[in-house]
């Protein structure tokens, strides 16, 4: 029996492991198999030493169900391994290969692995970040080496395309973040703040996701104390898993004295618990001090909530042309200032119906095609 044609094999994070990236792959090729892309997900069997990897696990042990093949093959710091991945792939002999890249600890084992492929092959990398967060010395040569490898480069905004085109002189895309569609239905906000047991007439602001240094929870908790948004009864929820010291945030609301007005869910929490605290929410808050782009948008527009970002290229596009939320300067009186302009009602209900109007815009299905249109 003649095995079916694969015209796509994306390398990346999938399933067992978690995360915004591993979601993100799913997706994508969920898109592209109904766009009639035969694919297959290559994923790690390692990827980050346990040494190095600042959360608690790697790993989403629940079963799950996907309409296309994802195989463990690649272990990312076996440089002996990398030969084997790049023949079973010339076996392949798919059209395409994608490279899912946003960290330069990935290069030596991608850019090693696409330099053994068959010239007939089409190497296109899909870049979620070009310049770390937390830069390295070594993060240019990385980069470089892993781009040599490659016939193009694909993005989801204009700020990765941005520095990448700085840097690369390949084509590069710019792309958009787009919005999952198996996400769990939206509720009310009276019935989210049931099932966390919060009260429905607090304003609740949502800071959402991996919490890191360079994502300013800092700035957000000191505007809680800070006119004009100091109100007794507003609330902060920081819902995920601390990648920094927590208790250093600890001990910043006890200073501040916000211990009864911020709570912490210091844990990766499943999408449909990330479904309740995103409808309970009046506000997502993501007052960012870097950025080139962000997964947690695409979530506020799905769930039609609101959003204040800082003032960085990889935030503010959407909410600027789609006037979805406010753009703040990354301190506490302006992130206070914005944050108490967007609690008004008036804003809010302007707010929510620009992101019912424009939401539809920013779907897998579109960038799928321009993506093809891109790389074919």
């Amino acid at each position: 029996m003649v095995s079916k044609k694969v015209n796509l094999i994306l390398l990346g994070p999938a399933h067992p492991y978690r995360g915004g990236i591993a979601d993100t792959n799913h997706a994508f090729a969920t898109e592209l198999t109904n766009q009639n892309i035969s694919i297959e997900l290559w994923t790690y069997t390692q990827l980050y030493p346990n040494i190095i990897f600042p959360g608690k696990t790697q790993y989403n042990n629940s079963e799950k169900e996907f309409f296309f093949p994802i195989h463990r093959k690649i272990h990312a710091y076996n440089p002996f391994s990398w030969k084997k991945i790049a023949n079973n792939i010339n076996d392949k002999d798919p059209e395409i290969v994608v490279f899912r890249y946003w960290t330069p600890l990935l290069a030596p084992a991608l850019g090693s692995i696409a330099r053994d492929l068959k010239p007939s092959i089409k190497k296109v990398a899909l870049v979620d970040n070009w310049k770390p967060h937390e830069p390295k010395p070594w993060d240019k040569i990385m980069n470089r080496y892993f781009s040599n490898s490659m016939h193009k480069m694909t993005t989801f905004s204009e700020a990765v395309q941005s520095e990448i085109i700085s840097d690369v002189k390949l084509p590069t895309n710019k792309g958009f973040h787009p919005i999952a569609r198996d996400l769990p239905r939206a509720i009310t906000k009276q019935d989210a703040c049931k099932r966390l047991k919060l009260k429905v007439k607090t304003p609740i602001l949502l800071f959402f996701g991996l919490v890191r240094p360079y994502k300013g929870l800092d700035l957000l908790i000191d505007a809680m104390a800070t006119n004009p948004l100091f109100d007794s009864r507003v609330e902060l929820i920081i819902v995920g898993e601390f990648y920094d010291k927590i208790k250093k945030y600890h001990r910043q609301i006890k200073k501040l004295g916000l211990e009864s007005r911020i709570q912490i869910i210091d844990k990766f929490v499943s999408f449909e618990v990330v479904r309740d605290y995103f409808c309970a929410a009046d506000i997502i808050v993501q007052p960012y001090k870097t950025a080139s782009q962000s997964g947690v948008t695409p979530l506020a527009y799905n769930y039609e909530t609101p959003i204040v970002v800082t003032n960085l290229t990889g935030l503010k596009k959407p909410i600027l042309i789609d006037n979805t939320g406010e753009i703040s300067e990354p301190n506490p009186l302006e992130l206070s200032k914005k944050i108490k302009l967007l609690l008004d009602p008036e804003q809010q209900e302007k707010a929510v119906k620009n992101i019912i109007k424009n939401k539809d815009k920013y779907s897998w299905k579109s960038y799928v095609e321009q993506w093809l249109d891109f790389v074919q």
